[in-house]
């Protein structure tokens, strides 16, 4: 990817960021769903808000209507228009070609300095497509079948690399890191290895997803000590380059392993600390109770 493609997708997907509140997904659909219908968007970008659009369905079980914006997406927007890599119509009957003369290409070469537009639709194209696999995927984590998702996944990761959205492709190795039993860990060092390769700040936030889930895939079979060393790597990127609320999940993810591992002392220590800065979580209340075996307070 170049510079300039690379900055217009970081501020694409700095542009998504803004747009997306996940505690209150009915905001995020009716923000999605305008900007799927505004002309100001040009039509990749109508698309991709539209995805936006269903997977804020989707966190708000309208299944139903995630998938019928997925299919109308997957009819008139994730291709290329027709024809845009066909050689034109011949009308000379085959083997009457003249022999010395090939045939013109589709699409010119661009001009020195300047974007193949060909290949930037396909491109765009092979975005879209990754977004729509990864929504659908998605849906059905939520529905309850993750194992079902696997396959979208999959699908997903590799348009996304096709296309160069290296974001896309974190987003998926996240999810199959968390849908597909077995193969948590290869999927997170997947992940993992595409992050240590990259100096983009937003792409390195992953590493917070992808240790963190694979701690608690640790912690839930029972490795507390291999998850406890996940969390705490996920710790270190959330203190690097995570936002607050990754810092203060994270935290209280070390310290939920800390009391797994009997250390409760240190984990008293952080979930107080923890509880100072914000006294309405109620998780956080949860692991003080837990700790201290008083009941928990309720949030505010």
């Amino acid at each position: 990817m170049d510079g300039e493609t690379a900055r217009i997708r970081a501020a694409d997907q700095q542009l998504l960021d803004a747009m997306w509140d996940f505690a209150a997904p009915e905001v995020s659909e009716e923000r999605f769903r305008d900007a799927s219908d505004d002309d100001s968007f040009d039509a990749h970008h109508r698309a991709v808000m539209a995805t936006q659009l269903a997977r804020a369905l989707g966190l708000q079980s309208k299944f139903e209507e995630a998938d019928a914006v997925l299919d109308a997406l997957e009819q008139t927007g994730a291709e290329p228009a027709a024809g845009a890599h066909s050689a034109p119509a011949s009308e000379t009957a085959p083997g009457d070609e003249p022999a010395a003369e090939p045939a013109e290409p589709a699409v010119s070469a661009a001009p020195e300095g300047e974007p193949d537009d060909a290949a930037a639709r396909e491109r765009d194209a092979g975005e879209v497509r990754a977004r729509i696999e990864l929504e659908r995927g998605r849906i059905l984590v939520t529905r309850g079948a993750p194992a079902d998702g696997v396959a979208h996944f999959t699908r997903a990761v590799r348009e996304a690399a096709t296309a160069d959205v290296p974001f896309v492709v974190l987003d998926a190795l996240h999810m199959l890191a968390l849908a597909d039993r077995g193969h948590e860990r290869e999927w997170a060092e997947e992940g993992l290895a595409l992050i240590d390769r990259s100096t983009d700040r937003r792409l390195k936030r992953w590493g917070v997803a992808l240790h963190n889930n694979l701690g608690w895939t640790l912690h839930e079979s029972g490795d507390a000590a291999g998850a406890l060393e996940q969390f705490e790597a996920a710790l270190s990127f959330a203190n690097e380059h995570g936002s607050a609320e990754q810092r203060h999940v994270a935290r209280w993810a070390v310290g939920r392993c800390l009391r797994t591992l009997g250390r409760d002392d240190e984990a008293l220590a952080i979930q107080r600390e923890l509880a100072e800065q914000r006294p309405d979580d109620q998780f956080v209340q949860d692991e003080i109770a837990a700790l201290t075996g008083t009941e928990p307070q309720a949030g505010e």
